[in-house]
């Protein structure tokens, strides 16, 4: 595998670790457990990293050195693809002839590797996107930078190069067939899953009193990177037009925002604590750093209600994790979020991103019989993806992409 841009072993929810980095290496230890030796090839990032770490049996992340270790925006990451490549065909020429047999790539920039990768060594390439830029500037969050033409460029290269290209949904396919000419026969799409030992129901009250949350209070949670895209002002605005109709709700409102700065976010990394006072809402806004999985199955499992309020998701990995906890989620109707949330079944689909709209959700999920049913309806929702499934998936789409290698594309 390769993962350039961003260290499956880094934290999710700052920088640029977020969705995929779980994505890929709950991925790579549910293959190791097919029987599947996984390397992950990604950027070292510190002079202090061993060169090849174990994340689990059968999976190793191996760090490359390609420019500085530090300091690097994913902007300029381009201009390090060729060292970068250069030191995976290294790492693969140490090995006996013929030591890999699929080449899985994560992510534009990883694909260009990828591409490369698959010609020298005479396997296929199988590629996920995550995001794309096409579909991210159809979609641009107030304030934030559109992608620039070089990757909407590179995307499209990756996707001709690819024998196979995973979509996290059924709307994703239609993405890739539609904005970028992909072969709909070399689509293949495979949900995410969820870890369904670590993200399950909790005590609520017993949870609540371990992270300071009062017993009968109103759990309003956004986690995830602070960024435009993800939209976390979405909520404070909500939740601001929420009080101005029912003042009575602020003794027990609590809106913690779990995450860090990324992306064009830090450029701003106060800017949503700026946002909350404006709005008055330091008193019911609680800024929480970055925090494990574990960690993080506990908040979900502590609120009320997990808000998703992004521009865009491919898949929406926060809501699928916070429905595994029985906690329903508040959502755009945007992307795979559609897929992961089943509309007033386990949580709520909102249209937009009006304050006033998202307020009204927020308000009917408050309600407790109307929570309640979420509830329930959120733990059937998340039963639907597993890591287990997405791996098999996965490992049939790699057999596929072996007998399909050489095929002449469309």
């Amino acid at each position: 595998m390769v993962s350039l841009h961003t260290s499956p072993l880094d934290q999710p929810g700052t920088g640029d670790a977020g969705g995929m980095n779980v994505y890929v290496l709950e991925l790579a230890r549910r293959l190791a457990r097919c029987g599947v030796e996984v390397d992950i090839f990604t950027r070292a990032t510190s002079s202090a990293l061993d060169p090849v770490v174990s994340a689990g049996d059968g999976v190793s992340v191996r760090h490359v050195h390609a420019g500085p270790f530090e300091g690097l925006t994913k902007a300029e990451l381009p201009a390090q693809l060729c060292v970068f490549a250069r030191e995976v065909l290294r790492a693969e020429a140490e090995q006996p002839l013929g030591h890999y047999d699929v080449v899985h790539s994560h992510y534009w920039l990883s694909g260009q590797v990828g591409a490369l990768a698959r010609d020298r060594w005479g396997v296929p390439l199988v590629h996920s996107m995550h995001t794309m830029a096409k579909v991210k500037n159809d979609a641009l969050a107030a304030g934030d930078v559109p992608e620039p033409a070089a990757r909407t460029i590179g995307e499209e290269q990756v996707v001709a190069a690819a024998d196979l290209l995973i979509a996290n949904t059924d709307l994703e396919a239609k993405q890739l067939i539609n904005l970028y000419d992909a072969d709909p026969g070399r689509v293949e799409v495979v949900h995410p899953g969820v870890d369904l030992t670590v993200f399950q129901p909790l005590d609520r009250v017993r949870t609540r009193a371990e992270l300071g949350l009062p017993a009968d209070a109103y759990v309003l949670l956004f986690a995830g990177r602070i960024q435009p895209l993800k939209a976390p002002d979405v909520l404070l605005r909500a939740v601001a037009v929420l009080l101005a109709r029912a003042p009575q709700l602020r003794s027990r409102l609590v809106v913690p925002i779990v995450g860090g700065p990324s992306g064009t976010g830090l450029d701003r990394p106060e800017s949503l604590h700026a946002l909350a006072a404006e709005l008055g809402l330091l008193d019911v806004v609680r800024f929480v750093p970055p925090v494990t999985q574990a960690e993080l199955a506990r908040w979900y499992a502590a609120a009320t209600a997990v808000a998703v309020p992004s521009y865009n998701e491919s898949f929406g990995l926060v809501a699928a994790e916070a429905q595994a906890t029985g906690t329903p989620v508040v959502a755009a109707a945007v992307g795979g979020l559609t897929t992961v949330v089943r509309d007033r079944h386990s949580g709520l689909l909102v249209d937009g991103h009006d304050p006033a709209a998202w307020a009204d959700a927020l308000a009917c999920v408050l309600d407790d019989e109307v929570r309640l049913r979420l509830e329930t309806g959120a733990l059937e929702q998340a039963r639907q993806f597993s890591w287990e499934a997405t791996a098999e998936r996965t490992l049939a789409g790699y057999e596929r992409a072996r007998t399909m290698m050489g095929e002449p594309v469309r």
